[in-house]
């Protein structure tokens, strides 16, 4: 299975049509029919469904695409460290992790970086614990921000000198946010919108399920979430009460939404994690250095 027809392939998803994909990729139709109908006859399987003016993904096309993204992502990924190779320092750096406050260390570390290696790139990924760490397992990310405590079987590990604060998200308007701090009582009846990340880890439960103790499936979580702006327009429209963290939503002056951290304090303590035995390219390597120099 040649890369270049997974490219094919992929344009075809992509545009909807072979016309479409094959103007895109400047080459003809009948060739580019051609390599799809042996590759469909390679794999056993039917990749579309054609009709006269469009083609659209069988269910075996949507596994199909899932991987061939997979395989191009990490081709692309091989390239470009290999051309970096050519240069002093230069190259990507693919880093993963939630929604939180901490981030702006690691900023802190890329922008000197970017001062001194102008040709490291660096590319961020949003997802929860479950994500990130299938995207480290693949290969498509080199590093992994994730809520304490990480698993050191798999990974190694760096302890970030931050703490994010759960708490509830609200309207300024509302009765709770005349009060300085939420109980658990506090949020047995109201709707609320949870991130995934305060509900479940890879093993189901988590601080924020130990916090709220045996009362939890009590809860009424109409909403989950895993990033806090979309979170932060539901409850602006009265949806509900979100449990997050604190300083990813907006809560200034002019903000209509407001953060009360819960009580008893709940904090969470984060690590940056990377798959065991990892061979970097040279500018993920520099990266982790310069962070294990900032945070030792």
């Amino acid at each position: 299975m040649e890369i270049r027809v997974l490219r094919y392939f992929l344009s075809i998803a992509r545009e909807g049509s072979i016309t479409n994909a094959a103007n895109f990729l400047h080459i003809t139709q009948p060739t580019l029919s051609r390599q799809i109908k042996d590759l469909e006859e390679k794999l056993g399987q039917k990749l579309f469904i054609r009709s006269s003016h469009n083609m659209k993904l069988t269910k075996e096309g949507m596994i199909f695409r899932k991987r061939a993204e997979e395989i191009i992502s990490m081709v692309d990924k091989t390239e470009a460290e290999f051309k970096a190779m050519e240069k002093d320092i230069a190259g990507d750096v693919y880093i993963g992790g939630g929604e939180t406050d901490a981030i702006g260390l690691i900023a802190e570390v890329i922008s000197k970086l970017r001062v001194e290696y102008p040709h490291i790139h660096y590319h961020l990924y949003s997802g929860n614990a479950a994500d990130v760490t299938e995207r480290l397992d693949r290969g498509l990310l080199d590093f992994g921000i994730l809520v304490q405590p990480a698993d050191l079987i798999k990974y190694d590990c760096l302890h970030i000198p931050a703490i994010d604060r759960w708490g509830v998200l609200m309207r300024k308007d509302c009765l709770l946010a005349k009060k300085s701090h939420i109980i658990k009582e506090d949020l047995l009846d109201l709707p609320l919108i949870c991130s995934r990340q305060a509900i479940t880890d890879s093993h189901g439960e988590n601080e924020f399920t130990h916090w709220f103790g045996s009362e939890f499936e009590k809860l009424n979580i109409v909403t989950t979430f895993n990033l806090v702006y979309n979170a932060a327009i539901m409850v602006d429209k009265g949806i509900g009460y979100a449990i997050t963290i604190d300083k990813i939503a907006n809560t200034s002056e002019n903000s209509r939404l407001c953060f009360r951290p819960l009580k008893p304090r709940l904090d969470a303590k984060l690590d940056m994690i990377w798959k065991k035995y990892s061979v970097f390219s040279s500018a993920a390597e520099l990266f982790l250095k310069r962070v294990m120099e900032k945070f030792s």
